[in-house]
C-alpha cells in the first residue's frame, strides 16, 4: 500500500469511509439515532484486500464515534470482532445489539 489510508465520515450516506489517496476502499455504514449509532455493515474493496484496512476502518469509525460521545451498537459481525478484540478502549461506549440482529 503506498497512498496512506484514512477514514472520514460522510454523513450524507450514513457511513464511514476508508480513503486510500482518492479512492474509496471501503466503507462501514451505520444508523444514527440521537445519541447512538448502529454500525450495520462493513466492507472492504477486493482491490485493497489482505492490506489490513478493516481494522483500519473500523479503528478510525470507532474512535469517531467515540469522539463524538455516540453510544456503539455493533450489529456489523466485523465491527463486533474489532470492539471484542479492543474492548479496553470502547467498554464504556458499548450497548449490546438486539437478539436477532
Amino acid at each position: 500500500m503506498s497512498a496512506e489510508a484514512r477514514v472520514e465520515l460522510n454523513q450524507d450516506q450514513f457511513r464511514y469511509e476508508l480513503l486510500v489517496g482518492d479512492q474509496v476502499a471501503g466503507f462501514a455504514q451505520f444508523h444514527d439515532s440521537g445519541n447512538r449509532i448502529v454500525f450495520t455493515h462493513s466492507e472492504i474493496d477486493d482491490a485493497f484486500a489482505g492490506q489490513g484496512l478493516g481494522k483500519v476502518l473500523a479503528g478510525g469509525a470507532l474512535d469517531d464515534a467515540v469522539a463524538r460521545e455516540k453510544v456503539i451498537v455493533p450489529v456489523c459481525p466485523f465491527i463486533a470482532a474489532y470492539v471484542r478484540k479492543n474492548m479496553d478502549r470502547y467498554a464504556g461506549h458499548l450497548q449490546t445489539p438486539p437478539e436477532g440482529s
